[in-house]
C-alpha cells in the first residue's frame, strides 16, 4: 500500500484517529511528565495528605500528601514502558518461533505448536501471577513473568501465514538460486508478515498494560514510592468513601489508554489487512 493512500485511507477511519490521538497523547505525556507534572511523584507532606482536587494539586492527595495528577503523570512512563517491553519480547519470541514452525514444518512444527497450544491454554495473568509470585516482586519481573505466557498469539499467526507464503512462485525462485533458508525466511517471508505481526502488537500492548496494573494492585508490580497505576489504584482502595479521587484518577488514565491502544489496533487491522476491504 502506498503511503499517501495509506494516510487517505486513515484519515477515514474513525477507529484509527480516535486511537492515534490517544495513543500520541499518552506517549507525549510520557516523554514531557517531568515538564507537566507540577509536584514530584515521591514527596511526602503530611500536612496536606487527602486534599480533595484544587489549584495547587488538580487530582488531589493521597494519605501521605502525594499530588496524584504528578503520580499519574508519571505512571505513564511505568505503563507505556513495561507495554513497550514486554511486547517486544513477545514479539521476538513469538515470530521466531512462528516463522521456524511455518517454514521447517513437520516434526519441529509439531514441538513448536505442542508448547504454543499449551501456553495458549493457560490463562496468562494466572500464570504471570505464578511466575511473578517465585521470581519476588519487582517491576523486571513483571516484564519477564508477562512476557513468558503471552507469545503464542504470535506464533500461531505467523506460523499460519508462513505456511501460506513458502510454496509461492517467488520464494521457490529464491531456492533455485541457491538463496540460504535463513535468507529466504529474512529477506522475503518475514517483510510479507509484518501487516498481521504490527496488527497483533497494537492490540498486544494493552493487554500487557492491563496485565501489569494487574499485578502491580496486588502489589507485585513496581514498589512503592513508584507512581504504578495498579498501585495507586490499591492504596485508594481504603478511602474510596472519603477520598474517591485516589482510585478515580488513576482508573481513568488506564481506561483511556487501554482504549486508545485498542481502536489503534482495530484501524491498523482494517488499514492493513485486505480481507476485511468492502
Amino acid at each position: 500500500m502506498k503511503m499517501k493512500q495509506f494516510i487517505k485511507d486513515a484519515i477515514k477511519n474513525k477507529f484509527f484517529m480516535i486511537g492515534f490521538v490517544l495513543f500520541t497523547g499518552i506517549v507525549l505525556t510520557a516523554i514531557f511528565a517531568g515538564a507537566i507534572a507540577p509536584h514530584s511523584y515521591k514527596d511526602i507532606n503530611v500536612l496536606k495528605a487527602l486534599q480533595p482536587p484544587g489549584v495547587e494539586f488538580p487530582f488531589g492527595t493521597d494519605q501521605y500528601g502525594r499530588c496524584i495528577f504528578s503520580r499519574v503523570i508519571y505512571g505513564s512512563r511505568i505503563a507505556l514502558t513495561v507495554g513497550l517491553v514486554v511486547v517486544t519480547v513477545e514479539c521476538l519470541i513469538g515470530v521466531t518461533l512462528g516463522l521456524i514452525s511455518g517454514y521447517y514444518g513437520g516434526w519441529i512444527e509439531k514441538c513448536i505448536m505442542f508448547i504454543t497450544d499449551l501456553t495458549w491454554s493457560l490463562p496468562p495473568l494466572i500464570m504471570a501471577l505464578a511466575i511473578v509470585t517465585m521470581l519476588g516482586p519487582s517491576l523486571i519481573n513483571v516484564v519477564i513473568s508477562i512476557a513468558v505466557v503471552s507469545w503464542a498469539q504470535f506464533t500461531r499467526i505467523v506460523s499460519t501465514k508462513t505456511q501460506s507464503i513458502k510454496n509461492m512462485p517467488f520464494i521457490e525462485a529464491a531456492r533455485a538460486f541457491g538463496e540460504s533458508n535463513f535468507s529466504i525466511i529474512t529477506r522475503y517471508i518475514l517483510p510479507n508478515v509484518m501487516s498481521p505481526i504490527i496488527v497483533l502488537t497494537s492490540l498486544a500492548l494493552p493487554s500487557a498494560i492491563l496485565s501489569t496494573t494487574a499485578l502491580g494492585f496486588l502489589g507485585l508490580g513496581a514498589q512503592p514510592p513508584a507512581p504504578d497505576w495498579g498501585k495507586i489504584l490499591s492504596e485508594g482502595i481504603g478511602y474510596i468513601r472519603t477520598a474517591s479521587w485516589i482510585s478515580f484518577y488513576p482508573g481513568i488514565a488506564i481506561v483511556l489508554t487501554v482504549l486508545g491502544f485498542n481502536l489503534l489496533g482495530e484501524g491498523l487491522r482494517d488499514l492493513l489487512d485486505p480481507r476485511l476491504k468492502v
